[in-house]
């Protein structure tokens, strides 16, 4: 309301007391001021403007609640003005009672929904009352109007921080940088904001511009230390946390994260000490007890190891890679008895863990529980053949065919040599233990044999020979009487035995298997001390293994099988438990200190990353000569790819894939010798680099199918089953009748216990096979799997 329409309806007293007012106002006078508007509303006491000019000096004079009084009089007398709630509302605000300030600025909404301001005030109001969400969609409504306001979108990402919505935080946050990068502000928070959101290198470029602007921030270098934790950059990481001990030394919650990077570098005696100290104040968390137990583990402290894995399991029942580790150790100290319980534990929740199935087995065996170890490994070969498992089966069925051969089971000990022997022994028990059976049950012929195998293969044994000699006796003399034993009549299925035999001693004469001596130690794997990040011992995939012929051949360029599958190696990493962090360094923030887990992001099918010319590889023939003859640099290229075959064949990898790259910067599109050259870095298990040049073949020829086919089968090779099944579809369709495409889909089908598709794979590889030996292997399979 305007100076002209106020004098106009107030009577000529109030108004005269009114205009002075303002001059008294306008000359600091405040009480003066109040005084003369005291006394216009004497005289005109239903006027609006009066009290809403007495409202705005107590506001200013910090006399909140007489102000409150004065605008709630406004309301009376101008129920509908929709800026009188609002002054209220800021009044309200200011003395923090913010859900009056909320009704007030929401009466102000109804009566005036065009008034966008307002959404701005009422978001700042739901932020301090801690209602994030709704402050969110009253800030992105405000913003949508006025898209350039600062503060606004700056409020707007610290509430998608306080909500934990930190991917649309970093977003708003680069908004908020990239408009304005001098007077940006909030380093902090956005470095917050990438941390979480994994973003670890942008999150530590961002941290270390806080930090140099304010480097008594400790929240700050706590959450650098994680992030080159999580970029691998070790002693950055350990730098920042002696800035943070130094600032805070009572800061213990950190103790716990720091023993973790000490325990990735190596530093074991210094990681206990840290978890030691994170013990003594924190003594009811499991997690330091784990992580203790894995460092003994390491030093081969064993009872130290064992005690603290005990607690952390009486802590969390479900801790079932406590119990893992636990059931390690026992096992490692010979206790088969506690490491089968802890073994069970681990596979009543994850029936199909390989290790502890694997390692389960190999106690049992220990304890001569044979029989059961034999079907535990039976179940673990179906998962995934080993040559543990394997030698140890056929060692178990000697166990046991010794075992049935002492309390005179003589037909099942027989079964259970013949297994051993069909299995490739070169135990002389088994031929020694088979010829008492036979012995036993009459079949002379046949236990004269396999003495005579038993005392080749181990001529120093003289029992064998002592035993021989007198079975010999016992015949000839047997002979003579023209009688029959005992054990003859009492065992006549000697035809079936003999056929038996034969196909065995066939087998027995042909086959030349390396000797395997019984692995009666657990699944032990190597300790891999610079890749501690969690307490989780690394399972072992449970992936397809492609297990059959040669990869592409490297001098044509085309694929015509799969690639036999690496020496299964069944590692187990050991990690330290990630660290969840609650204990407050500052009042206003948690300690950022959980290390998150890494995840696989998976590749698409035509990475965008990949150059057409890796910028590695672009120089040209044009840096030395300002003609190019195009017949002339084909042959070249022909005679460098030529000689890096030649190269190749003779195992000179690094030859070849020299000549290959020579070859390439002239032809830089040549999908065929990007090709082999992924073949060569697979054949020296360099990984990264073969699937880095499948890649590019891909993406120079997006229809390649060979191309994707190699790189489905590096992805098989690391157990990564989706991504390989994702590239052996595509070369399907590309081409719908490549037949091994089929084969390694039915093997990862398989291997995810997907009997139906894995079949369907099958029959559409022999559908399309060329290799008839092969497609006879596949029909066998084909059988075995549908009986």
């Amino acid at each position: 309301m305007s100076a002209l329409s106020v004098q106009a309806a107030m009577t000529p007293e109030a108004n005269a007391l009114y205009q002075q007012a303002c001059t008294l106002e306008y000359q600091h006078d405040t009480q003066g001021a109040v005084a003369k508007l005291l006394e216009a509303i004497k005289l005109a006491g239903d006027e609006a403007m009066l009290y809403t000019k007495l409202a705005g000096i107590y506001t200013d004079t910090d006399e909140y609640d007489k102000a409150v009084e004065a605008y709630k009089k406004v309301i009376q007398l101008r129920p509908n003005d929709a800026f009188v709630y609002i002054s209220l509302g800021n009044i309200y605000e200011t003395q923090s009672k913010y859900k009056d300030a909320l009704n007030a600025y929401n009466e102000a909404l109804q009566i005036f929904p065009e008034y966008k301001y307002n959404y701005l005030n009422i978001a700042n109001v739901q932020y301090q009352m801690g209602k994030y969400k709704d402050a969110i969609e009253n800030y992105n409504l405000f913003l949508s109007t006025y898209s350039q306001h600062t503060d606004a979108r700056k409020s707007l990402a610290n509430s998608y921080l306080a909500d934990g919505n930190y991917e649309n935080a970093a977003v708003e946050y680069e908004k908020l940088y990239m408009k304005n990068m001098q007077s940006f502000d909030n380093f902090s928070n956005y470095g917050l904001a990438l941390f979480k959101t994994k973003n670890y290198e942008k999150a530590a470029e961002i941290l270390e511009c806080a930090i140099e602007r304010n480097p008594e921030n400790t929240l700050d270098h706590v959450r650098l230390a994680l992030a080159y934790q999580e970029l691998e950059k070790n002693e950055l990481a350990q730098a920042q946390f002696k800035v943070v001990f130094e600032q805070n030394p009572e800061l213990q919650s950190l103790r716990l994260d720091y023993g973790n990077l000490l325990a990735d570098m190596g530093r074991n005696t210094e990681a206990l000490e840290q978890y030691n100290s994170y013990k003594a104040s924190y003594p009811n968390d499991g997690r330091v007890y784990q992580n203790l137990g894995i460092i003994y583990k390491r030093l081969k402290n064993y009872d130290m190891a064992i005690s603290n894995f005990e607690k952390a399991v009486s802590m969390n029942a479900a801790n079932t890679d406590a119990k893992k580790d636990l059931a390690v150790c026992y096992h490692i100290q010979k206790d088969y008895n506690n490491a089968i319980k802890y073994y069970d534990e681990v596979l009543a929740v994850d029936s199909g863990d390989y290790d502890a199935k694997l390692n389960k087995a190999i106690a049992l065996q220990a304890v001569h529980k044979y029989e059961d170890a034999i079907n535990l490994y039976n179940e673990v070969i179906a998962m995934r053949p080993s040559d543990i498992a394997q030698n140890n089966l056929t060692e178990a069925f000697v166990s046991q065919g010794l075992e049935d051969l002492r309390i005179h089971n003589y037909s099942k000990a027989t079964e259970e040599f013949i297994k051993a022997i069909s299995r490739g022994t070169k135990d002389s028990a088994a031929y020694f233990g088979l010829a008492q059976a036979y012995r036993a049950c009459g079949v002379n012929d046949k236990a004269s044999e396999y003495y005579e195998k038993a005392i080749a293969m181990a001529p120093d044994k003289t029992a064998y020979s002592d035993e021989f000699a007198q079975f010999i006796s016992e015949v000839n003399a047997a002979k003579a009487q023209q009688t029959v034993t005992d054990s003859a009549e009492q065992n006549g299925q000697s035809d079936e035995l003999d056929e038996i035999t034969l196909s065995l001693d066939d087998d027995s004469k042909t086959s030349a298997k390396v000797v395997h001596p019984v692995v009666t130690e657990l699944l032990q794997p190597a300790d891999k001390t610079s890749e501690i990040t969690s307490a989780v011992s690394k399972k072992t995939s449970e992936a397809a293994e492609i297990t059959s012929a040669a990869i592409t051949a490297a001098t044509t360029g085309t694929v015509s099988s799969v690639k036999a599958a690496d020496d299964e190696k069944a590692e187990s990493a050991e990690k330290v438990q990630p660290v969840q962090d609650s204990e407050k360094i500052t009042q206003q923030e948690q300690t950022a200190a959980q290390t998150p887990i890494k995840s696989t992001e998976k590749i698409p099918e035509t990475p965008a990353a990949v150059q057409k010319t890796p910028a590695a590889e672009t120089t040209t023939a044009l840096e030395t000569s300002q003609e190019i003859n195009p017949a002339a640099e084909l042959e070249k290229s022909k005679s460098l790819i030529a000689i890096a075959d030649e190269s190749y064949k003779k195992k000179k990898y690094e030859d070849s894939i020299k000549n290959y790259k020579e070859a390439l910067k002239i032809n830089p599109s040549d999908e065929v010798t990007l090709l082999k050259i992924g073949n060569v870095y697979k054949i020296k298990n360099d990984d990264a680099n073969a699937i880095n040049f499948y890649k590019k073949a891909i993406f120079v020829n997006p229809v390649y199918a060979d191309g994707w086919f190699n790189l489905g089968l590096v992805y098989a090779g690391q157990k990564k089953v989706e991504d390989s099944k994702n590239c052996f579809n595509k070369v399907i369709s590309i081409n719908p009748e490549y037949a091994y495409a089929y084969y390694a889909l039915g093997l990862a089908y398989e291997s995810e216990k997907n009997t139906a598709e894995a079949l369907k794979n099958y029959e559409l590889f022999v559908k399309y096979g060329k290799d008839s030996k092969v497609v006879n292997q596949v029909k066998d399979k084909i059988k075995n799997m549908t009986k």
